[in-house]
């Protein structure tokens, strides 16, 4: 715990939908919701405008459409959200060398490191000069939190938002933390909070009236004592500066071992759309699939299929967990689950569809392959099967003229897709920098309309390739 608020949480606001206003002026002010728009998607951020009528990250998209119908339904553009976030981490990078990101939109800076602040008004004078250059920079606002650890760190900037910077004074931890849920510690998840809630601890002021050695009793030793720590207000964790990712997991340990074979299916499939999200999050696809199931008498098994190539996209993901679940005996009950991917790429599953129709006509009337089972570190043995999934014509035509992506015509110039079907596509033509557009439909097969890369938000930035 540092003496001096010299730890920033930078969270930008909304980011992803934010991204789709500024470049789209006709959505500006407007709800907004990207995320995967087939029957089982998921949302993956929405406007604030969207937030309104209860939409949030991680709800199914059925549902979204359901409390907000007229809202803008857009597919993510990863490489146009990779772009601006390579942006934002450059004006980070000018801050300090000690720089950790948590994903596109999200980082940790030292700015002691850096040299540019060692007390509250040096940091807070650095804050909001990282404010304005991203304003500057990418036309986006950001959310800062200025505080002694990350932690705290962390909870300025959700205080912050939107568009905020809220600077916490060391020695205020106590008072600002203790009125506040448990689940506002680290590390404290569903599950935790709700152990701890039947043991009639509800808040971090609860917590620390229990005591370490109640918490540990509750908890275990490693995980009780550091609860205690936070909610102290004590953390000491250091920022870490860019590391390569080699995957990204989430798991759930449940206080009561589960034995309904279908409650376990279903919990599979929901660590799954978390696990999607948080690789997106990341601005990362992945080849390789991991379940994770430690059952009733503590054996740890793993499963892992591997594709063709990359993907983040939560249908596959989903069954690929479901189908790796199938060779697993959950008999006698399973106390915790967990779904991963590994062999991260920093591509998408537009990119997964093009390999995979290449590699199809390379490899016609090839048979899926199923390699030999193999150790992991654990000792389980975890399986390896190769799968393709080569689109049709119908789903490559749809992919290609989906909701929000970037095209070009030849007469009316540059536009986006407002949506498909029937074999019609309506487009709306505007640029980040122009007044709201006008809409034409055209055939999705007409010769003078084309997918396009994306403009930049403010003249001169950067782009990424059209995703």
């Amino acid at each position: 715990m540092r003496a001096a608020p010299t730890i920033l949480h930078l969270d930008m606001d909304a980011f992803f939908a934010a991204a789709e206003q500024a470049s789209k002026p006709s959505l500006r002010g407007k709800p907004v919701v990207v995320g995967g728009l087939g029957p089982r998607g998921v949302v993956a951020t929405a406007s604030y405008e969207a937030r309104r009528f209860g939409v949030h990250s991680a709800m199914p998209m059925a549902q979204a459409r359901r409390l907000a119908p007229n809202a803008a339904y857009l597919v993510p553009r990863f490489a146009f959200y990779r772009a601006i976030s390579g942006q934002v981490m450059e004006l980070l990078g000018r801050l300090s060398p000690l720089v950790e990101p948590l994903s596109l939109d999200e980082a940790f800076v030292d700015l002691e490191a850096g040299g540019v602040a060692d007390d509250s008004a040096s940091a807070r004078a650095a804050g909001e000069l990282l404010r304005r250059d991203i304003l500057t920079t990418t036309g986006l606002t950001g959310s800062v939190g200025l505080a002694g650890s990350k932690m705290l760190a962390k909870i300025a900037s959700e205080e912050a938002k939107p568009d905020g910077l809220v600077l916490i004074e060391p020695g205020t931890e106590r008072e600002l933390l203790g009125p506040r849920s448990v689940r506002i510690i680290p590390g404290v998840g569903p599950a935790t909070g709700e152990h701890l809630r039947r043991a009639g601890i509800t808040t971090v002021t609860e917590v620390v009236e229990a005591g370490e050695d109640e918490l540990v009793r509750l908890l275990g030793k490693a995980h009780g004592a550091s609860l205690y720590l936070m909610a102290l207000g004590h953390d000491d964790r250091p920022v870490v500066a860019e590391r390569d990712a080699k995957s990204v997991s989430v798991e759930d340990t449940f206080d009561v071992d589960l034995h309904d074979r279908l409650r376990i299916r279903l919990e599979v499939e929901r660590l799954a759309e978390r696990c999607v999200a948080r690789l997106r999050g990341s601005g990362h696809s992945g080849r390789t699939i991991v379940l994770k199931v430690r059952r009733y008498d503590f054996s740890t098994l793993t499963r892992s299929e591997t594709l063709r190539g990359p993907t983040d996209d939560p249908v596959v993901v989903r069954e690929a967990a479901a189908r790796l679940l199938d060779l697993v005996d959950t008999t006698g009950g399973v106390r915790l689950l967990g779904v991963g991917v590994s062999g991260l790429a920093d591509y998408t599953q537009e990119d997964l569809f093009a390999q995979a129709e290449a590699e199809a006509q390379a490899e016609a009337g090839a048979a899926d392959g199923v390699g030999e089972e193999r150790r992991t570190e654990e000792g389980a043995v975890a399986s390896s099967v190769v799968a393709a999934a080569p689109l049709t014509a119908t789903e490559r035509v749809e992919r290609r003229w989906s909701p929000g992506l970037d095209v070009r015509h030849a007469v009316h110039g540059p536009g986006w897709v407002q949506g498909s079907g029937i074999g019609r596509v309506t487009v709306r033509f505007e640029e980040p920098t122009s007044a709201p557009g006008r809409v034409r439909t055209f055939s999705v097969d007409d010769p003078e309309l084309e997918p396009s890369d994306p403009l930049p938000l403010v003249p001169g930035g950067a782009t990424g390739a059209a995703a």
